[in-house]
């Protein structure tokens, strides 16, 4: 194989590895915003489940 050759193939595995690890990062930061995002709806259903909790002893009150 020539000189040209062997550069290209260089330059081609440079880019494939870059891009893998731009993958790489961009995948961790995805698992952190999701992770963010459950606890952030599992705060909300929390909240949610108290005030229909306060509903219901509102109604069982007016009985």
């Amino acid at each position: 194989m020539s000189t040209e050759l062997f550069n290209r193939l260089e330059q081609k595995v440079t880019s494939a590895v870059e891009a893998l690890e731009l993958l790489k990062m961009e995948a961790e930061e995805l698992r952190e915003e999701n992770s963010r995002l459950k606890q952030e709806r599992e705060d909300w259903e929390r909240r949610l489940t108290e005030l229909l909790g306060k509903f219901d002893e509102v109604e069982a009150g007016s009985r």
